[in-house]
């Protein structure tokens, strides 16, 4: 098993400092010019920076920002299909973990979950009207896309990669009001501890 060695201030948070890249990634979603769902396979590039210590009152929060940059196969040296920046946030008194994220499409999410110290495998949930752990969109994908729930895991592997996959379920106005399951995964190997310069491209 991969050990997590030395001091632990980011606590499970730890491990994924640093820039990573993944070629594996696959998107199921519904695709509006096929009018179908389909999969579509894409490039990734990732990194997670230290933030300061954060003090709310009494509250301490431990913390990395972030960003996950994705290009569809073949189309790398041209715009990325996904793109979001956020943070991700650890409370070691309570054993909460938060990603605060917003999306390119206009989606600002605060999904959350409990975490020890050295864990692994970091889960994430967020509902809409949550008033902690809650999605917002635009008024277009509120009447056309609805958001209805958003649930995601992040796991170390044993050689060193992390992997994660993330559901968003969706309310689709071309499916008659149907939900449908937006999936997205990908395993991603780490290429350097300075991630100054990824995903500015």
């Amino acid at each position: 098993m991969n050990e997590i060695l030395g001091p632990q201030r980011l606590g499970p948070l730890t491990w994924l400092v640093g820039e990573w890249e993944g070629n594996t990634g696959i998107d199921v979603s519904y695709h509006n010019a096929d009018d179908q769902i389909g999969k579509t396979g894409y490039f990734e590039k990732a990194w997670f920076h230290p933030i300061p210590k954060t003090e709310n009152g009494k509250q301490s929060l431990e913390g990395l920002n972030y960003q996950m940059t994705a290009w569809r196969h073949g189309e790398e040296a041209m715009d990325p299909f996904h793109d979001e920046v956020g943070y991700m946030l650890w409370e070691k008194a309570t054993g909460q973990i938060m990603r605060v994220v917003v999306f390119g499409r206009g989606i600002a999410m605060i999904a959350g979950g409990d975490a020890k110290e050295r864990d692994k495998i970091l889960h994430f949930k967020a509902t809409p009207g949550d008033p902690n752990y809650g999605i917002l969109q635009n008024k277009y994908l509120s009447e056309r896309a609805e958001l209805r729930g958003f649930s995601g895991s992040f796991t170390l592997n044993d050689d060193g990669s992390f992997s994660y996959e993330q559901t968003l379920v969706l309310k689709l106005a071309t499916l008659g009001g149907k939900e449908m399951q937006h999936t997205d995964r990908n395993t991603l190997h780490h290429i350097s501890s300075n991630s100054d310069n990824c995903c500015h491209s």
